[in-house]
C-alpha cells in the first residue's frame, strides 16, 4: 500500500492528525515518499508518537484499543480469503468488497501505530508471523466455517449472511469500548470514525443481501433483534441470535424511554418499537464479543 495512501485514509479518520504534527507536508519530509512497504509500522509509530504521545494514556485505553484490533484482524482474514476465493464474489459485487478488506487493513495499521504510541503492544492473532509476506493474514488463526458448520467460502449467500453477523458484531465491539475511550479524546474521536465505517459495511452488505432477496429482507440497520435469516433451512433463524442480543432494547441513556417520545409522524404519536430500536445500536463487552467470535477462532 502507498504510504501517501495510508497518509489520506488516516487523514479521513482523524481530520486533525496533522493539525497534530503540524503539516502533511512536514509529516512526508520526515519519512520520505518512497518509505518501504516493511518499514511502514516502524514509521507510522514514530509519527503516531507525535501525536498521541502526550494524550492521556491508560492501561484501560489500549485494552479497549486492542478489542477493536482483534475485531479488525478478524474482518480483515475474512474478507481477505473471501476476495481470494475464485468464483465465490460476483464481479458486480467484487470492488466493494475489495473496499471493505482495505479499510479493515487500515484499520490495523492505524490502531497498531495508536497503540504503540501510547506505550501500549498491540494485539497479534495466534499464529502471527512480523516476517510473513502480509503479516495481517493470518489464516492458521480462524475457521470462519465454525468447524464445517457453515459453507461460507463455497457460497456466496452464506458469505453475505456472515459478513452482515461479522459487521454487525464490530460495530458492537466498537460501541462497548467507547466509553473506556473517554480518557482520550483522540483515541475517542478515531473510534467514532472508525466505528462509522463498520457501520457503512454492514449497511452495504445488507443492501446485497436485500437486492438478492434474502428472505429476512434486511433493512439496512439492525431492527429489534432480529438476526439474518440462514441459508441453510435445516439450521433454525436462532442461530445467529447470540450476535443480536439486547438490540430489541428501547431504553437509552438515563432510563429514557424512547417510545414514550413525541413522533408527530407515527399513527399512535410516539416514536414506534421498530423505529425505537433500529435507531441505537448497543454496547458489547469484550467478553461478549470473545464468546460471540470464538467458534471460528483456532
Amino acid at each position: 500500500m502507498n504510504f501517501k495512501n495510508i497518509l489520506k485514509e488516516i487523514e479521513q479518520t482523524d481530520p486533525e492528525v496533522y493539525e497534530k504534527l503540524s503539516t502533511r507536508r512536514g509529516a512526508l519530509k520526515s519519512f520520505g515518499s518512497k518509505a518501504a512497504l516493511a518499514a511502514l509500522p516502524l514509521a507510522l509509530g514514530s509519527l503516531f508518537n507525535k501525536a498521541y504521545g502526550k494524550t492521556t494514556a491508560t492501561s484501560g485505553v489500549v485494552t479497549a484499543l486492542n478489542v477493536i484490533l482483534e475485531m479488525e484482524y478478524f474482518e480483515y482474514n475474512f474478507y481477505h480469503t473471501g476476495n481470494n476465493t475464485g468464483g465465490l464474489i460476483p464481479s458486480a459485487d467484487a470492488a466493494g468488497f475489495t473496499t471493505i478488506e482495505n479499510h479493515q487493513k487500515e484499520h490495523i495499521l492505524l490502531l497498531n501505530s495508536v497503540i504503540t504510541a501510547l506505550g501500549g503492544t498491540p494485539f497479534t492473532p495466534h499464529y502471527y508471523s512480523a516476517t510473513a509476506y502480509n503479516p495481517l493474514f493470518v489464516p492458521a488463526a480462524y475457521d470462519f466455517t465454525a468447524g464445517a458448520t457453515y459453507t461460507t467460502f463455497d457460497d456466496y449467500a452464506t458469505f453475505l449472511v456472515l459478513a452482515q453477523v461479522f459487521e454487525d458484531t464490530a460495530v458492537h465491539a466498537y460501541k462497548g469500548q467507547i466509553g473506556n475511550l473517554l480518557g482520550n479524546t483522540s483515541a475517542l474521536t478515531q473510534a467514532f470514525q472508525m466505528q462509522s465505517a463498520e457501520g457503512r459495511h454492514a449497511a452495504h452488505v445488507r443492501l446485497i443481501r436485500r437486492n438478492l432477496n434474502a428472505a429476512d429482507n434486511p433493512a439496512p440497520w439492525i431492527t429489534n433483534r432480529v438476526p439474518p435469516a440462514p441459508t441453510n433451512t435445516a439450521q433454525p433463524d436462532s442461530q445467529f441470535q447470540p450476535f443480536y442480543v439486547n438490540e430489541d432494547n428501547v431504553v437509552q441513556l438515563d432510563n429514557i424511554a424512547i417510545t414514550s417520545l413525541t413522533d408527530s409522524y407515527s399513527s399512535t404519536g410516539t416514536v414506534p418499537v421498530v423505529s425505537a430500536t433500529a435507531a441505537f445500536d448497543e454496547g458489547y463487552t469484550s467478553a461478549q464479543i470473545t464468546t460471540l467470535l470464538q467458534p471460528f477462532m483456532l
